[in-house]
């Protein structure tokens, strides 16, 4: 895996990941940025949110559930101190579809939690708490 970050002005920056695609990291105006993109941290706590996302959903999938929809909602925390790191991270899971199985959604959220997720083992390896919860959405 390579990245490329590239300095444009300021404290705004294209960040462009080894398979072509690119997005505008920037900061806050009282940073000296013009607020154009995501920041830094935000982007951590975006890639456990969709790294977990893409586990659940694939796993479901797998496990012949009739999925609508899935939305994970991310909540971070980070410590009032420098470096402010996280001290946690919460995702709430809203799973729509038919028919689900309120035990396979667990398991789903529990296997990508505990075997899967790269980004949340790799946040909780370091001493981030990382928990999860989820809601079934019915019609």
């Amino acid at each position: 895996m390579n990245a490329r970050i590239k300095w444009v002005e300021n404290v705004m920056f294209v960040a462009e990941s080894g398979t072509g695609h690119a997005l505008i990291v920037d900061g806050a105006e009282s940073s000296g940025g013009r607020n154009m993109g995501m920041r830094p941290m935000e982007l951590m706590a975006l890639s456990v949110g969709s790294c977990s996302s893409y586990d659940v959903v694939s796993i479901l999938q797998k496990a012949r559930q009739d999925i609508i929809s899935c939305e994970a909602e991310v909540t971070a925390q980070r410590v009032d101190a420098i470096p402010a790191v996280f001290e946690a991270i919460h995702l709430h899971f809203k799973i729509a579809g038919n028919n689900l199985s309120e035990k396979q959604v667990e398991r789903a959220i529990e296997l990508s939690a505990e075997k899967y997720c790269s980004a949340s083992i790799m946040m909780k390896s370091a001493g981030v708490k990382v928990t999860h919860d989820f809601e079934l959405i019915v019609d």
